[in-house]
This record gives C-alpha cells, structure tokens and sequence, in this order.
C-alpha cells in the first residue's frame, strides 16, 4: 500500500495503512536484528536538531540490515556558503538513495523535498506544519496499552499552536471511529483552525485553558512543550513556558487513569519524579518509535518481512 510512496502528511495515511504498520511493528519488534535491507541506503537530512526521529530511524534501519547515510549539521555543509535547499535535495537525491528522510524549520518543505527527489520522501517534521512519524508512533503506543484506537478520549495539551506533534496526531486519529480530542491551551497556544477544518466531523473536540476544566475520564493526556524556537518575542515565551506542569498528584487526580505521553524532549510540563509513575509511558514511546519506523522503511521499499 505504501509501497515508493512520500509520507509527508498523516492525512495521506488510510486507517488500513495505519493498522498495516502497526501489525508490522509489532511483528519486528521480535527479533533485534534482520538483513531484509540489505543493500538499500536510507538517507537522513536534518536541518534542524533532533535526537529520537533521527536516532530511530537510523536504528531501524541498521536493524533491518541496510545503510544510513546522514547529511551531518548544517553547520558543515555547503548551506554556510549559500546552497539553497532545493540543490542540496537535488545532490541528495543524485547519489540515489533509497529513502530520504528529513527535517526542516520551514512548512511544506517536506513536499518541496518529494517534488525534487525521485526516491521516496519522508517528512521527519516540517517547521510548525506536521510530523506524520511521530503520530504512528503515538497511535501504536496508545494501541498497546487499549489494544484498539476507537472509542478513546485524548486530551492534548500545551503548545498546539506551534507544536507540529499536535496536528499530525489529530489528523491521525480521525482515521478511527467515536474518538475524542480535548485540547488543553493558553488562549495564545490554541490549535490552528485549519487543523480543526480538516477534522471536522470526523472527530469530537473541544477546547479549554486549564486541566482542572477537565470534567470527563480520559484514556491519554499527551503532554508537549512550549517551544522557544518558534517565538519571536522571548518575553511570550516565558509568560507561557509554565502554563502546564503535570506532576504525580494531578496525574493521580485525573478521571480515567490515562496514560502520561510526550513526544519528547520535556522541559519543565513532566518533572522527572514522574518518570517512575505506573502510567508514564513517555520513554517506552521513544523506543516504539524505532519499531514503526522499522515497518514504515520495510513498506516504503517494499521488504520482505519475516
């Protein structure tokens, strides 16, 4: 289904596509090492940090036996002497990898990517615009733990505005029936109306400002950021950064006993004494994030699976 195909939004993914990967994942989580990649290349370009994407996928594809070739910091390529993103697609592309995989600050430059390049694009996270990875990873976590992605009540919380987690998971799981999305924001902070456009009337939602205006059981309280990266006055950033700090007893005092998500890294929203917590589930999403990217190269190239 996925077979040579970009991956550059969670909307161009169908709900069998989902359950595909999901199944996948949990079928090569199995063993720890596989050659089923062997001579295929896969291609990171990351223009902007990142440690659990990149690493994840440079660890699936290590362990299903084919190569990684990264791209280094910006710092050290011909980007410092004025290359424009679009060559230095062009010369990606040109050494033929199999895959390419990348990040970059700007929206839609993940499109732009899979317009030059003729190998398969995936967007790692494009600017404030999506992160589609990030969301099957956050789908197969959730599915883990329900053993189904109907029917759930997600409340998501912090930085919607700028947070690119938040649009790609909502995106996501309007692919699945009687779902619920609570979103938890500074008036400031609040989801992009065109997210909301394009779930509208395939999943409930409401939005509030604080924690304690929640009434109902939730399955998943999904934890983000505030991002000073994306700030442009300093001073907004630090009247916000501390707008939600989900310690041990507002965990302990909401409806439902949810599990604790993040897409991570954490600033100051999730102190480490919540890091022991039984619904803490942060830490075993980063490593989930291996297993699906491991079943999103093995259907982008089109592998054969054990």
């Amino acid at each position: 289904m996925l077979k040579g195909k970009d991956i550059i939004s969670a909307l161009d993914l169908t709900h069998e596509d989902i359950m595909d990967l999901i199944d996948l994942a949990e079928i090569l989580r199995g063993k720890p090492m596989y050659d089923i990649a062997k001579d295929r290349i896969l291609a990171t370009a990351f223009f902007e940090p990142s440690t659990r994407t990149r690493l994840s996928f440079t660890f699936a594809m290590t362990r299903l036996g084919g190569t990684v070739i990264d791209m280094g910091p910006e710092q050290v390529t011909s980007r410092v002497k004025g290359e424009t993103f679009q060559d230095t697609m062009r010369m990606i592309d040109g050494y033929c990898p199999d895959l390419i995989v990348i990040r970059h600050p700007v929206p839609g430059s993940a499109a732009e990517a899979a317009r030059i390049a003729d190998a398969p694009v995936v967007n790692a996270g494009d600017g404030t615009n999506e992160h589609p990875t990030q969301a099957l990873t956050d789908l197969y976590t959730i599915w883990r733990e329900y053993h189904g992605l109907d029917g759930l009540t997600i409340a998501i919380v912090g930085d919607l505005r700028y947070g690119r987690t938040p649009s790609s998971l909502s995106y996501a799981i309007s692919k699945f029936q009687g779902n619920k999305i609570i979103y938890v924001s500074p008036r400031q902070l609040r989801i992009r109306r065109e997210v909301l456009e394009k779930i509208k009337g395939k999943v409930e939602y409401e939005e509030i400002e604080g924690l304690d205006e929640m009434r109902e059981p939730i399955h998943v309280i999904y934890m983000t950021r505030v991002q000073r990266e994306r700030f442009e006055d300093p001073r907004e950033y630090e009247r916000l950064k501390g707008s939600y700090i989900l310690t041990r007893e507002v965990v302990d005092g909401l409806k439902g006993n949810p599990i604790v998500m993040h897409p991570l890294p954490r600033i100051i929203e999730i102190p480490e004494e919540l890091d022991g917590h039984p619904r803490s589930r942060y830490f075993q999403q980063a490593q989930n994030g291996m297993y699906i990217r491991m079943a999103i190269i093995t259907r982008v190239l089109d592998l054969r699976p054990p």
